[in-house]
């Protein structure tokens, strides 16, 4: 406990037994606030708080407001305690993203045993400890602060109940130092889990002011906030939020690696090497150093070397690591999900840019755990719908965050929606010359082959090219189901001379076009298995009755082009945007099934495919004596029933071994 924390919890804790407790409050209830709101770095709003002591009880009024790619997101909220100790009540009114109404009023009974929560015109009553609080999720900013007063207050108890359903966790984290008006500032950040899914990071003043909190929004979106004075050190706040949240994922993962050992050997396991090939027999796998060494015929297994670990791999199947080639790798707790679902590689495909840079340097050192992280570094222009902080409007700007990426290790960029189409042949340009390659979404005024033929390498998002080759238009009949159209037949041309890359997310789509009465589990069993927080957000979409029907056909048009461009021979990579964590790249490999795939294309759409696309596939992508040993233990063929893939047996990435089952655990997944 740092000292003038300390004795803030002595004064208050005098405070309350003191006569003097009434006025001390009302002279230390007179506060106010500005924190400025970021998402992926990018300031969209703000919120102001005001403090009071009114007829004798604390009051907190909060507004919070900012505008996500053009639509705003205001909340108002209204706290009431009697002193810190002792919430009374917590109303809001708005929304927390730009899908996600919040309009709630919670309030404990006198006797502090009930608190009753009336939601969507229900009522519902939840029981009540002294260690009970009112907060609903991460907004507004100030109610983390009263949050944090209330758990130092009452000595930093274990856990923090807040009906309905968060059961909170806070740890010190290490001391920030800062400059704020040209003087050092020291800031405490503690690690709170349980309010969101996943951790967050927040700083404290030495007189219990937050300063800033870095966490997730309602839509499992980078977000942040920081006090006005604090604005210029957002990216020392990033930055540490992923030591922190790493440090502490660390210890929740340590069960699920195995010894780190010289040399592992898998014997007696039928393999399945991703070139093609049928699956054979073989004796055993020998990996050292982190590469395949040796693949020894059936039968032939010699004496194991010592500093070996070995793994017997009989009745089991082993193939290459998975990729996820369209992941939004938005927290740290992405890491150990996407081990446990066997995916060894990911492409982000847009993040902040002090985020992911710290992430994947600290899982490259074995600081962190994860999937190996390569980056498509995100560049949008300005625009009423922008996302994100890293914006070009001019060539001379695009050409030097071409640059910025490139030296910061990516391996590709990704355009956003409202870059200026004049840009893109000049971002293009810029990044074939120093050897990275492009991706993104078709940006406003392009076409998919006019974002081809400006430089585009690949595209992301199945609806982009369904739109164009069967032109369909938003709020307008739907056209014929026809690819053979002279201007279809075009495109496909077109795309098969630039060899261009379909990086489709069908599984996303999928999700959101069904009908809202079916439940997401009858397509992925997985939504069963996530965080309450996390499955109810999810299984709230869907197209309601009156859009059902439009929903589906749209979604079997984009089907239909997937099926299309595969039967064209053009190369397909399976990614899954913001899904079903870990999950939704198995029912992705599914879907490539239904639309004609066979199990071993579906297979290599995950793996060889977008090795050679991103010009990896002389290390990784297959199992052949001198790659890199990204494998993953099946406990049933994946070319029998490509479903098989979901039964992970071991994941082993770079030769190191992890058991699933606690890696979902650590970060609140049911195995």
């Amino acid at each position: 406990m740092q000292p003038v924390v300390a004795r803030s919890f002595a004064l208050a804790t005098l405070l309350l037994f003191s006569p003097l407790a009434a006025h001390a409050q009302e002279k230390a209830a007179n506060e106010q606030g500005t924190f400025v709101l970021y998402k992926f770095a990018k300031a969209i709003g703000k919120e102001t708080y005001s403090l009071t002591n009114e007829k004798g009880q604390l009051t907190l009024r909060s507004d919070f407001k900012f505008n996500d790619r053009g639509t705003d997101v205001p909340l108002k909220t209204v706290y009431t305690a009697t002193d810190i100790l002792h919430p009374v009540s917590l109303k809001t009114e708005g929304r927390s993203s730009r899908h996600s109404p919040m309009n709630d009023t919670f309030s404990i009974d006198a006797k502090r045993q009930r608190v009753a929560l009336v939601r969507d015109g229900k009522t519902t009553d939840y029981p009540a400890t002294a260690d009970t609080f009112l907060v609903d999720g991460y907004s507004p900013v100030a109610m983390q602060q009263m949050l944090m007063r209330f758990w130092i207050a009452r000595g930093k108890p274990a856990e923090i109940v807040a009906p309905p359903d968060a059961n909170i966790h806070i740890k010190p984290g290490s001391d920030l130092t800062i400059t704020a008006n040209g003087h050092p500032v020291v800031l405490h950040s503690y690690v709170i889990n349980g309010l969101i899914w996943g951790a967050e990071t927040v700083w404290l003043d030495d007189n219990q002011k937050l300063a800033a909190v870095v966490t997730t929004d309602a839509e499992f979106d980078h977000f942040e906030a920081v006090r006005e004075e604090y604005e210029a050190s957002l990216t020392p706040f990033i930055q540490q939020a992923v030591s922190n949240n790493l440090t502490a994922l660390a210890l929740l993962t340590e069960a699920a690696k195995h010894p780190a050992a010289k040399r592992l050997i898998i014997h007696n396991v039928t393999l399945i090497d991703g070139t093609g090939a049928a699956p054979r027999p073989v004796g055993a796998v020998y990996v050292e150093d982190g590469r395949i060494t040796r693949i020894f015929a059936p039968g032939f297994l010699p004496k194991p070397p010592k500093e070996s670990d070995v793994i017997d791999g009989t009745g089991k199947y082993l193939i290459p690591g998975l990729w996820d080639m369209h992941a939004h790798y938005e927290q740290v707790e992405w890491g150990p999900i996407y081990l446990a679902a066997g995916v060894t590689t990911v492409r982000d495909c847009g993040n902040e840019f002090d985020f992911i840079t710290t992430v994947r340097d600290a899982v490259q050192s074995g600081r962190g755990i994860g999937p190996r992280l390569l980056i498509a570094g995100l560049v949008d222009g300005t625009g009423p719908i922008t996302l994100g902080a890293v914006t070009a409007d001019t060539p001379e700007q695009a050409r030097e965050v071409v640059r910025r990426y490139k030296n910061a290790g990516a391996v590709q960029i990704k355009i956003y929606s409202s870059m200026k189409p004049e840009l893109v042949p000049v971002i293009a340009d810029e990044a074939h010359k120093l050897g990275l390659t492009v991706t993104g979404h078709v940006p406003e005024g392009m076409t998919t082959a006019q974002a081809v033929t400006a430089g585009y390498d690949g595209i992301n998002h199945i609806h982009f090219v369904a739109r164009d080759l069967l032109h369909m238009q938003r709020g307008k009949p739907m056209p014929p189901l026809d690819f053979s159209t002279p201007d279809a037949q075009k495109q496909l041309a077109l795309f098969k001379e630039h060899h261009t890359v379909f990086d489709d997310t069908i599984v996303l789509f999928e999700a959101l076009s069904r009908p809202a009465s079916t439940p997401l589990s009858t397509l992925e069993p997985g939504v069963d298995h996530i965080p309450l927080s996390m499955a109810a957000t999810w299984n709230a979409t869907g197209a309601p009755a009156d859009k059902a029907e439009e929903f589906g056909k749209r979604y079997q048009y984009m089907l239909a082009t997937l099926r299309e461009l595969h039967k064209q021979g053009l190369p397909m990579v399976a990614g899954t945007d913001q899904s079903i964590p870990g999950y939704s790249l198995h029912r992705e490999l599914e879907i490539y099934v239904q639309a004609g795939f066979t199990p071993m294309e579906a297979l290599q759409a995950a793996t060889i495919v977008p090795a050679r696309a991103l010009k990896l596939d002389k290390e990784l992508g297959t199992l052949e004596v001198g790659k890199r040993a990204d494998m993953l233990l099946l406990d049933a063929n994946p070319l029998a029933d490509i479903s098989n893939t979901r039964r992970i047996a071991k994941t082993i990435s770079g030769g190191t071994v992890y058991d699933p089952a606690p890696l979902w655990q650590s970060v609140g997944f049911k195995p």
